[in-house]
């Protein structure tokens, strides 16, 4: 009987850089829950609150970072997973990215008093809707992995994932509808507005449209590791 036990597959994930990964999603997702609050505070011009929303954003966001940098500095090279380590290091950045992202929303409302223009209310309420329906999704994809990995990334699972990452596409295809939409009426109110005003609003715009292509790329990485 040999004397070297092989390890076990509870035990492999219990080790397994997973959990960071997951840990990390779940505080970038703690991140993004906050734009909802943040710009209903913005549409009830209480400016304290819009300050303390963006300084919770900005210490999630530090967490997000030390916990990516952590997992970066103790990811063995030699892996025992059936994914590469320059893969998952690069899920890592494009979920930070997407905390990045969220910050940069909350700097940009306390570098300037906005004011939000009523006729945009509707169609960026649609917005801010579809943004957390779509980063919900990529969170439950990633929560997926420790499943993924118990079946050796096979099977079933293999096809739920699948799907769950075909129905975030469509979703992203939907948000550009409404991003079209959104800045067509930006365009109708620019004459209401500042020149300054407009062009932070189209930057607004286009870091809350952002939020939906990282993560259809976060689908797109979790793509590439059943493809393998």
């Amino acid at each position: 009987m040999s004397l070297f036990k092989k390890p076990s597959l509870s035990g492999l994930v219990r080790e397994s850089p997973f959990v960071s990964i997951q840990e990390h999603m779940r505080t970038v997702f703690s991140c993004i829950c906050l734009i909802p609050p943040l710009f209903d505070a913005l549409y009830r011009k209480d400016l304290a609150q819009v300050h303390d929303f963006a300084a919770q954003i900005d210490q999630l966001e530090t967490e997000a970072d030390r916990i990516k940098t952590n997992f970066r500095l103790n990811t063995p090279k030699s892996l025992f997973l059936p994914v590469d380590r320059e893969d998952l290091l690069d899920l890592i950045a494009v979920q930070d990215h997407l905390a990045d992202t969220v910050e940069e929303i909350g700097q940009i409302l306390c570098y300037r008093d906005m004011e939000v223009p009523e006729a945009l209310k509707e169609v960026l309420d649609e917005l801010l809707e579809g943004t957390m329906e779509i980063s919900s999704e990529a969170k439950a994809i990633i929560e997926q992995l420790d499943e993924l990995l118990e079946v050796g990334f096979n099977g079933l699972e293999v096809d739920k994932v699948s799907a769950m990452i075909s129905g975030l596409r469509r979703d992203e295809h939907n948000i550009d509808a409404i991003l079209h939409r959104l800045r067509r009426t930006m365009f109708t109110q620019e004459k209401e507005l500042d020149p300054i005003s407009v062009m932070f609003w189209y930057k607004l715009i286009d870091r809350l449209g952002s939020i939906s292509d990282q993560a259809e790329n976060i689908a797109d990485r979790l793509l590439l590791f059943l493809s393998k």
